[in-house]
């Protein structure tokens, strides 16, 4: 059958000629303990050595290999007083300088004499042909036309080298491999097997050879996700026991009524997720269904249309948000759309069994700011099923906090939330009945990371914005000239009657710092370029009750100006806002940006966000031309993936799955699609995978049961 992969993680990296005790433990450190971890462990980048040239030749602005010698190193400071580092290297034909920015540990990395590949582009500047952060990887004794690196441990005195001849050792050893697909999917897939992929991915005679090979092993870990991902969704589909709501025509008395009160109509998309939510809402098990939705893009209507569902079949619903603005703001917003509402006060009044509607529908807030006497009334009435629907922060899964029978569970902004707080609110249903939960997200995931993130969630996008909303003029002010256009078009909005939001500087991990940043800057403005107008200040330290005042007043039209840190990115909503001015714009990421432009926009007039500072690095200006470029959420969301990578996306799981070696959301898109298709047609033909007890056994080797349960609370 060839050789499984279980086998080599049972074998210690010991059993490998030359892996002393000692060695071993230097292994280790790379995170190399199995002979599996050796196989697994893949080149990080190849030196193609038929691109390789001589410095003398290599010509401009193409990229290529040098194979040279370090001749020198020193640290260099810029007339702006910026650090770089500078390494000159050389050959039999002349020299060539290699600059790094702020990589002080690049002298230590390459002393004098160290021999080097270096891969990059020549450029020239001052008359001297030189290098700008090339890849740079020490070069050992191996030969051949495609050279593998490695990840390498300098403390650890691993290299390079060490890792290829243990990689060697482990194929030959190995044989042929066993396959968890069979031939037949091969050919359809034009994939090549697996002892063919992991001999080309380490040995490769040619780079086509390597691409085959990674093709095939990003299909495999994708697989492997994907089988499990959609294998408990099923088993909880099947075994949890959930509410089977009557929807009715419409969606129900109430939600119908709800969709005719509206002051518009619903969008396309809106009606299609409503849709699909009811049918969820309507099966047997509880559903677990994320909804995506740009900014603006009507997301409460669809959540409030779900809970309604709950309430009209006399049962509860709760709204769960990150902090207490959103949590008040979704009050508002709810008890003003609802206005009027009533439901049948019966201890199982069902609106469909024709029971009298005599009472008004109860839509409460609960945060850590209600008062002691307001609390006990509404863990009460929420017990004896007088309150509908209860609005709140993390309060909501406190001790103590119990439902009669809650029905739907809404979670905003669900990134903001541990795994653990989402399963605790779930976990309040009544009895064994699980409610529906839908958690909410205004920070676009493209679609091929949603499915591997959030693979065991049926996703809903949102993907028109309502009519009405105004597109929002964005403009990057670079300079000392485009400043003054800022500020002069705020003085003019502001005489216009209109408001303005500036929010300060983003200082990471520290909230003390960004106060004074917000302090400084509200002092500055006010002295400056604020002078004279109505200012408020907004920050993370203002305690509950000065927050709520500011707040009260910038809604109230009391104030013409907000100065605030990123508190006001989520959930803040006053129509009359037209600017947002965003300080030293450079330092956020695109989601918070684009973020943070969607609290003005919000009202039929024109809008404008201005995005203030230099970009200091190549991703930085490509972040805010993003920005400038596009409105739309999902377009900035597959940027900033392109931008960043998957490592902060893959952060969302917070724990678990660790079998992404290869594979990237960002460069594999469409094998993420591929490999949900597959693992649904798998488990179609073969529920228990008794056919396919090798895929079983790896998914069971490579996805721990605990952490696929972790991730699975979610």
């Amino acid at each position: 059958m060839g050789r499984r992969l279980a086998q080599l993680a049972n074998l210690p990296v010991t059993e490998l000629k030359g892996v002393t005790p000692k060695r071993a433990e230097a292994l280790a450190t790379l995170g190399i303990r199995s002979v599996l971890d050796v196989l697994m462990n893949y080149p990080r980048r190849y030196i193609d050595r038929t691109k390789e040239v001589t410095i003398r030749d290599a010509p401009l602005d193409d990229e290529v290999v040098l194979l040279a010698t370090v001749k020198a190193s020193r640290a260099v400071r810029s007339k702006n007083g910026r650090e770089f580092i500078v390494i000159t290297v050389a050959d039999d034909t002349g020299s060539l300088d290699i600059s790094f920015f702020n990589q002080r540990w690049r002298l230590k990395f390459l002393p004098v004499g160290t021999s080097v590949a270096i891969f990059g582009k020549v450029t020239v500047f001052n008359g001297r042909r030189g290098m700008t952060n090339p890849f740079v990887d020490k070069v050992g004794t191996r030969v051949g036309r495609i050279v593998p690196i490695y990840p390498q441990s300098e403390k650890a005195r691993i290299n390079s080298d060490t890792i290829a001849d243990l990689c060697a050792e482990t194929l030959r050893r190995s044989g042929e491999f066993a396959d968890i697909v069979d031939e037949s999917l091969l050919d359809r897939l034009d994939l090549v097997d697996r002892t063919t992929a992991f001999r080309g991915i380490h040995e490769p005679n040619d780079s086509e050879e390597e691409k085959a090979a990674r093709k095939r092993l990003v299909f495999d870990e994708l697989l492997r996700v994907q089988v499990e991902l959609v294998r408990r969704k099923r088993e909880l589909e099947r075994t949890a026991v959930g509410i089977a709501h009557v929807v009715g025509d419409g969606g129900g008395p109430l939600v119908r009524r709800f969709h005719e009160v509206l002051p518009y109509d619903l969008t396309g998309a809106q009606a299609r997720t409503i849709v699909e939510i009811n049918e969820d809402l309507a099966k047997g098990h509880p559903m677990h269904r994320l909804l995506q939705g740009d900014v603006g893009a009507g997301k409460t209507v669809v959540a409030v249309s779900a809970m309604l569902v709950a309430v009209q079949g006399g049962h509860q619903a709760a709204l769960m948000a990150p902090t207490e603005v959103l949590a008040e703001q979704h009050h508002l917003g709810i008890k003003h759309l609802l206005e009027g509402f009533t439901v049948p006060d019966t201890d199982d009044g069902n609106l469909f069994g024709g029971a009298g509607m005599d009472r008004s529908l109860r839509v409460a807030l609960l945060t850590n700011r209600t008062t002691a006497a307001d609390r006990r009334k509404i863990l009460e009435d929420m017990v004896t099923g007088n309150l509908d629907i209860v609005i709140g922060t993390h309060s909501l899964i406190s001790e103590g906090i119990a439902f009669k029978s809650l029905g739907v569970v809404v979670i905003d902004e669900q990134h903001r939330f541990g795994v653990e707080q989402r399963a605790a609110l779930r976990d309040k249903g009544a009895g064994d009945a699980m409610p529906d939960v839908l958690v909410m997200t205004a920070t676009p995931i493209p679609r091929t990371a949603a499915m591997t993130v959030y693979g065991d969630l049926d996703v809903s996008v949102l993907d028109e914005l309502p009519p009405g909303r105004t597109p929002i003029v964005t403009r990057w002010a670079q300079t000392d000239m485009d400043e003054v256009q800022v500020w002069q078009q705020v003085r003019d909005e502001i005489a216009d009657g209109r408001q303005v939001y500036v929010v300060c500087p983003l200082i990471e991990e520290s909230e003390k710092l960004e106060v004074r940043s917000a302090q400084e800057t509200f002092e500055e403005l006010t002295s400056g370029e604020l002078s004279g107008l109505r200012v408020g200040l907004l920050h993370g330290r203002l305690k509950s009750d000065e927050k709520d005042a500011v707040m009260t007043q910038f809604r109230a039209g009391e104030l013409d100006a907000l100065v605030s840190t990123t508190v006001i990115e989520v959930g803040v909503d006053v129509p009359n806002a037209t600017v947002m001015v965003i300080l030293d714009a450079t330092r956020f990421g695109i989601a918070q940006l684009h973020q943070l432009r969607g609290r003005v926009g919000r009202g039929a007039a024109k809008s404008f966000c201005w995005l203030v500072g230099e970009a200091k690095t190549p991703d930085g200006e490509a972040r805010l031309e993003a920005l400038v470029r596009s409105t739309d959420g999902f377009e900035l969301a597959e940027v900033d993936l392109d931008l960043r990578g998957e490592g902060t996306i893959m952060g969302e799981r917070q724990k678990g799955q660790n079998d992404l070696k290869l594979a990237s959301l960002r460069r594999d898109r469409e094998w993420v699609v591929t490999a949900r298709e597959i693992a649904i047609e798998i488990l179609d033909t073969d529920p228990e995978l008794i056919k396919h007890e090798l895929l079983a056994e790896e998914v069971d080797l490579f996805l721990k049961a605990d952490d696929v349960d972790f991730l699975m609370k979610s």
